[in-house]
């Protein structure tokens, strides 16, 4: 058995989408507010200063806490839709289809959240590993439920999920540096493939 693990944003797509949900729920002129108002946090994250979990959660604090999950699960369905296809690179549908002709079992590994990745992931056939947000009296908190699915918590995820002695050949796509620890695992490794 053969088995393909692709990293998302950058790799599948062609930039970060969580600034693009964020447009799309919020629209933007709310963004670019609010990315004003955050900009203290995204300088210190820039330096090094704050960790990255840390700065993604005062983003979706600021733009999402108290947001009914209807309305959030709502809204990553129609940017899904409406939105992602045309953040996708055609070279990265090619070969997760590819794989998939060839029986592959296609997993995306993805420190965005589920939210805006599983939908679009059921629709191609691909299972999904992401980041997965806390949900308290049904509305979005902006907190992260556990750790953001990047480094070596994709790693983790993935062993969670799959027993990797049961497959014969691994492959691995990713852009970042916090895809390493996940490129490590396969023997057929691509870094910045579609560019």
């Amino acid at each position: 058995m053969t088995i393909a693990f692709f990293d998302f944003d950058g790799t599948i797509t062609t930039r970060d989408t969580l600034w693009e949900i964020i447009r799309h729920h919020r629209g933007r002129a709310a963004m670019y507010a609010g990315m004003i108002q955050l900009l203290p946090a995204l300088l210190r994250f820039k330096l090094k200063m704050l960790p990255a979990q840390q700065m993604k959660e005062e983003v979706l604090q600021y733009f999402f806490a108290e947001m009914p999950v209807h309305d959030f699960s709502t809204g990553c369905e129609s940017f899904c839709r409406e939105k992602l296809p045309a953040l996708i690179r055609p070279q990265a549908l090619a070969a997760i289809r590819n794989h998939q002709q060839q029986g592959h079992h296609v997993v995306v590994v993805s420190a965005s959240a589920q939210d805006w990745v599983a939908p679009w992931c059921r629709r191609e056939n691909i299972v999904c590993l992401a980041t997965r947000l806390e949900v308290k009296n049904k509305v979005i908190t902006g907190n992260i439920q556990g750790i953001n699915c990047n480094g070596e918590e994709k790693v983790r995820r993935i062993r969670e999920a799959y027993r990797l002695e049961n497959f014969g050949e691994i492959y691995a796509y990713g852009d970042s540096e916090g895809d390493r620890p996940m490129l490590a695992l396969a023997q057929h490794v691509s870094f910045k493939p579609f560019r």
